[in-house]
């Protein structure tokens, strides 16, 4: 992949328990690395001085400064991702432009949604990383899936299923959620059921298309913008 360097990342909460927790889902991921751990905000401050840092998850309900209070005294802040224990400080928190916000205890699955979301910003906003791949959890494993090697994504109730080139893959999350992530350019929805690759569609017959071997269904609503891509 077009990978040029790793997203640094800061975590800041006064709970010992939840940064390691944090620390472990971070050490997961590959393109996540962390660059140190705080307990507070003063402290965390000092690291920005002296650190490059791309990624901060922080804590908001914390002694003295609340990560709320700590982002606001950055002139230039690095991209957040809020973790807190309290829903009601949600809108402040995306009021504030943070990326995601994470609610503890916080699941493995939702976390990698939230670094998805992260590097897209970052691949859209300043190609700090290629935005060519996206993370898929499944079956307790993460699987970091080229775009190129996708076929196509199908909707199974609350799942989706990912038709790769070498297999498919089971996810437990919804069609919009995917088609906000992935990059229009390289992706169409045309069913509602389905999202398809432009780059593996062979060819259109009647309401249907074929992709790679496989044939889907275009949805009528859908069919006008599908021509118009092709």
């Amino acid at each position: 992949m077009n990978n040029i360097k790793k997203i640094n990342c800061l975590v800041v909460d006064d709970e010992p328990l939840a940064r390691d927790n944090i620390i472990e889902y971070i050490n997961e991921l590959p393109d996540l690395q962390l660059v140190d751990s705080c307990s507070n905000a003063i402290q965390a401050i000092e690291v920005l001085k002296s650190q490059s840092i791309d990624l901060i998850f922080l804590d908001i309900n914390m002694p003295k400064l609340s990560g709320i209070e700590m982002l606001k005294t950055l002139s230039n802040p690095p991209l957040v991702i809020f973790t807190t224990a309290y829903p009601e400080y949600a809108v402040e928190g995306f009021e504030l432009e943070a990326v995601d916000y994470l609610l503890k205890p916080i699941r493995f699955e939702r976390f990698v949604k939230a670094v998805n979301k992260v590097i897209a910003q970052l691949s859209n906003g300043n190609n700090l990383i290629g935005n060519d791949y996206i993370l898929l959890k499944s079956d307790k494993k993460t699987f970091k899936v080229e775009y190129q090697h996708i076929y196509y994504f199908q909707a199974y109730g609350d799942y989706v299923k990912v038709v790769t080139n070498e297999g498919n893959i089971t996810i437990h999350r919804t069609m919009k959620s995917i088609e906000d992530e992935i990059p229009s350019d390289q992706f169409i929805r045309v069913h509602k059921s389905y999202i398809a690759s432009l780059k593996h569609i062979k060819s259109i017959e009647g309401n249907m298309i074929h992709v790679n071997e496989e044939t889907i269904p275009i949805g009528a609503s859908y069919k006008e913008k599908l021509l118009a891509s092709l």
